[in-house]
């Protein structure tokens, strides 16, 4: 679809999909760039009924000028894609409600219910937060929108608290699939020398580069995928939260990414987390990595999701 410059509507659509708990980020990243303005979760109001067992509700927003039969179909074949891609029949069949809005700053309104919440030492604030934080918190301002990596997900908090726990400082840190760059940032407020992130979609370097600039971070991205990187680039830790199909296919090269152990005791190798697996997917997740030469140390589970991380020995 292509996509259009943004109108001056006066009303909005919203559009409520009747989601599965724990799927609520990777669903938000269908709606991360226009026409769709913004996504929430929750009910619209109190008077909203309330979601089946198991489930919760995202909302995304769209320009009523924008809510044509054309837009309903492709959002009802987003979520089929993700469903077929993904394999899980829970989220097969997601109900889906169009309700056109009165007239209100809908871009805006997730102020009204988006909080801080703090990461281990991150501590994730919107721009308009007036609160305190801890001696030992390390800000981080992310303004919340449709590109996964708001850090609120299972997968993406697992690695906030991986790189706060490994990260030594002075590291070379590989993102791959960095989406707005959460994971960058948060290895840089943690010590990182030099960050790089990539990603294919199109709307990632906006994201991205308003998320350093908000923090003062400095961070290279390249758009595109593996090919964007340099034959003999190589990093002290790779991060990847993504699918785990992509993971798995791309396992050798994540692998060649990261540095080698060397003879000598100072250089252990780099090491990696990979994330976004869930459960039904981990063993064969996991046999891939290993098939890449990657040695797994631990793996982390926070409900659905797998967290693999490791390092490269030889």
């Amino acid at each position: 679809m292509p996509t259009p410059t943004r109108p001056s509507a006066k009303t909005w659509t919203e559009i409520r999909i009747v989601i599965p708990d724990g799927w609520g980020e990777l669903i938000a990243d269908l709606f991360a760039a226009a026409p769709f303005t913004g996504v929430a979760f929750g009910p619209s109001s109190f008077a909203t009924e309330p979601a089946p067992d198991g489930h919760g509700y995202l909302r995304a927003y769209v320009p009523a000028d924008f809510d044509t039969e054309p837009l309903r179909a492709d959002v009802r074949a987003r979520l089929d894609d993700l469903a077929a891609r993904v394999g899980l029949p829970e989220l097969e069949n997601m109900p889906v409600r169009f309700h056109e809005l009165p007239a209100e700053d809908w871009a805006n309104s997730w102020k009204k219910t988006w909080r801080a919440f703090r990461c281990g030492n991150l501590a994730v604030v919107p721009r308009h937060f007036a609160g305190q934080l801890r001696p030992t918190d390390k800000r981080l301002i992310l303004d919340p929108g449709g590109v996964f990596g708001t850090g609120r997900h299972a997968t993406t908090r697992t690695c906030i608290k991986v790189l706060q726990a490994r990260l030594r400082g002075g590291e070379a840190v590989l993102d791959a699939g960095c989406g707005t760059g959460i994971l960058a940032a948060a290895a840089l407020r943690f010590g990182a020398k030099s960050v790089l992130g990539f990603d294919i979609d199109s709307s990632a370097p906006s994201h991205f580069a308003e998320l350093m600039h908000d923090n003062q971070l400095t961070a290279d991205f390249r758009l595109g995928g593996f090919e964007v990187l340099k034959p003999q680039e190589t990093f002290d830790v790779v991060l990847a939260n993504i699918y785990s199909d992509i993971i798995a296919l791309h396992a050798s090269d994540l692998a060649a990414r990261l540095t080698p152990a060397s003879a000598g005791a100072k250089n252990q190798g780099g090491w990696f987390a990979f994330s976004g697996c869930p459960a039904h997917h981990a063993r064969e997740t996991r046999a891939c990595i290993e098939q890449a030469g990657l040695v797994i140390e631990e793996e982390r589970i926070r409900g659905l999701w797998h967290t693999f991380v490791g390092r490269r020995e030889h």
